[in-house]
């Protein structure tokens, strides 16, 4: 795939503290299989599905040990001027832009009400090979306590502009690039208990909905939330057997009618 626009999701890792158990897990549930680890970059493993690259796992590095979590990159051409936009805006970079051999730079950061991301510019790696397909990123959205601060963070450090979905009675945000739609923002409600930290919530996609719900919970994963159908697909919110939070939808099951959007001035 070509280099993604400015703000485009581009990859997703996960640090596992048992990665075999990992690969195991995703291989049942997501059809993942998994090339061979590159110990120059801490063993460092990338995920396929049908052969295209669609994630990685690693080990946590020493002193990184901790809650699993998966991590959305947002593309960028120029990590440094990225880094430099969120300090500006009220986001802190929790580790600064770091070239990755030949393969591109990284940078992780957070916003102003506490999500975690990272910043992907790429070199020969190019990101998610295969989209939207079995086992492949589908979608991602940003849970937090505070829209109103992450609704001016995002536009002001990537080219997005928001629409609002015309729902009184959920507070959801679509950050756009150009006319693509490429991530969403939901207010976090009393569901979710006060220890759960915001987070950006990474979504794969599955065949079957309910078969890969029932493969994960048999091997040790928590549902969340669903299955549910609606106008984009049939869904579930799942945490992983080490903790890691991550949904699959199935998006040819459909439900009710697409929401109107607004845009937000």
């Amino acid at each position: 795939m070509a280099v993604q626009p400015e703000g485009t999701p581009c990859w997703a890792d996960a640090m596992f503290a048992d990665v075999e158990g990992a690969k195991s897990f995703y291989g049942e549930v997501l059809g993942w299989t998994f090339g061979e680890s590159s110990s120059e970059f801490g063993d460092y493993t990338q995920a396929y599905a049908d052969g295209k690259a669609v994630a990685a796992v690693v080990p946590p590095m020493p002193g990184q040990e901790g809650q699993s979590a998966w991590c959305l990159y947002l593309a960028s051409p120029d990590a440094e001027a990225t880094a430099a936009k969120i300090r500006a805006n009220g986001g802190e970079t929790l580790m600064d832009p770091m070239r990755v051999g030949d393969f591109g730079t990284m940078l992780l950061a957070r916003d102003p009400s506490g999500v975690a991301f990272g910043v992907w510019q790429a070199g020969v790696h190019e990101g998610f090979e295969a989209q939207g397909v079995p086992g492949a990123y589908c979608w991602s959205e940003v849970f937090t306590r505070e829209p109103a601060k992450s609704d001016a963070f995002f536009p002001a450090v990537f080219p997005y502009s928001v629409v609002k979905i015309a729902d009184e009675h959920v507070d959801f945000m679509m950050y756009n690039v150009g006319d693509r739609t490429v991530m969403g923002r939901m207010r976090m409600g009393d569901e979710f208990p006060p220890e759960v930290p915001p987070f950006l919530n990474v979504y794969f996609t599955v065949s079957d909905c309910d078969a890969a719900v029932a493969k994960a919970t048999e091997r040790g994963a928590v549902l969340r939330f669903g299955p549910m159908s609606m106008p984009f697909g049939r869904f579930a919110a799942l945490t992983d057997p080490q903790g890691a939070a991550f949904s699959v939808i199935d998006v040819d099951t459909t439900e009710g009618e697409v929401p109107t959007i607004s845009p937000v001035s």
